[in-house]
């Protein structure tokens, strides 16, 4: 198979979505690998290194699109990349669709097979978020504690504080892998965290792993309206496979919080589950809303390109190379873990989660 990658063009975006290790696999494997020229270079990989590994270099990105089977990318596809969608493509990338109508109107009307990393699952997990999920959960503290700074619009606090000085209350809303992983970044900081969940048995794993500085507290609309007026910075972190994100915090809550006080909503490439969210960049990541600060960039990973490549990459290319060999008709047929990531496919929707985000018809992915 023909499979090419193109440059990223989201706003600040720096990922790439195969490393030349990648490459080499691919081509060993009989498929011929097309790398977008400078495409590497915002996560340190230089185009002489994807040669060296077997790729071809092509400046012209409708070339690209043109000659490619398989596109192969990070982000979903942007309004000028969907007229070079076609139905003989295999695309393969984080698509997010149930947070957006157009997206998923483009690509039912270009009838590419759109493989989502999002939805793919293995033994009730979901393996190609996880790296991602990893890096966002961290970066949110890390951001939530630059905003938390007055220059930036926050309270002035320092998130552990000093001694004789409180530190500061972090609020985290889901207890998955972007939830963990910011309760590890905030407690090891020094902040005072708390971490609210519906599932019971979670929380009592997390009450058993994490420091003395890590609460929990079981989710329901009054124990989060309580906890929002207290903190100083609340982490969205919720997730529904395929689906868009649930509304945990309603516009209302805003009026309880401290000016000054901030959410970092990681949920928000699935719609947010805060109200009050708008995806941002990270040219301009902020914005206010009664005194609160927002920030929504959609892309958090691509703040770190060089760890969120190659953490992404490990998990994603074993799945490229099978799919490659594989191709859409195979991969439905015989693959049961990549046909749970097909979510567009002929130009019917056939994820349950994206059809009823926006009403529409679903149809079960079969070969033939």
């Amino acid at each position: 198979m023909r499979i090419g990658v193109p440059t990223e063009i989201k706003a600040n975006e720096n990922r790439i979505a195969m490393v030349p290790g990648g490459v080499q696999a691919l081509v060993a494997d009989g498929h011929e690998v097309f790398i977008q020229q400078g495409g590497g270079v915002g996560s340190g990989i230089a185009d002489n290194e994807y040669v060296e590994a077997g790729a071809t270099i092509i400046a012209d990105v409708d070339e690209l699109w043109e000659r490619a089977e398989m596109i192969v990318k990070v982000k979903e596809p942007l309004p000028e990349e969907y007229g070079r969608c076609r139905p003989d493509h295999v695309l393969f990338t984080y698509f997010h669709f149930a947070a957006s109508r157009e997206l998923t109107d483009a690509m039912i009307n270009a009838g590419s097979a759109c493989f989502t990393y999002e939805t793919l699952e293995v033994d009730e997990s979901l393996p190609l978020l996880v790296p991602m999920s990893e890096v966002a959960g961290r970066l949110a503290i890390q951001c939530g504690a630059r905003c938390l700074e007055k220059f930036m619009g926050g309270r002035g606090l320092l998130m552990g504080g000093v001694p004789g000085v409180s530190p500061a209350s972090v609020l985290i809303l889901g207890g998955g892998v972007v939830g963990i992983n910011a309760a590890k970044m905030a407690a090891g900081m020094g902040a005072d965290v708390t971490i609210m969940d519906i599932d019971l048995d979670r929380l009592r794993y997390l009450d058993d792993v994490m420091p003395k500085n890590v609460g929990t507290v079981f989710s329901t609309p009054q124990s989060i309206r309580h906890r929002v007026a207290f903190a100083d910075l609340v982490v969205g972190a919720v997730l529904i496979e395929g689906a868009r994100a649930p509304t945990l915090v309603p516009r209302e809550y805003l009026k309880d919080m401290k000016d000054g006080s901030v959410i970092v909503d990681v949920a928000v490439d699935q719609g947010g589950c805060v109200e009050t969210i708008e995806p941002t960049t990270h040219a301009d990541p902020t914005y206010v809303i009664d005194g609160v600060v927002h920030y929504g960039v959609a892309n958090m990973p691509g703040a770190v390109p060089r760890t969120s490549t190659f953490a992404l990459t490990n998990a994603t290319s074993p799945w490229v190379l099978r799919l490659a060999k594989l191709g859409a008709e195979g991969a439905v047929a015989s693959d049961h873990h990549l046909r749970s990531a097909l979510n567009i496919w002929k130009g019917q929707v056939t994820h349950p989660g994206v059809a009823e985000a926006f009403d529409l018809r679903y149809e079960a992915a079969t070969a033939g």
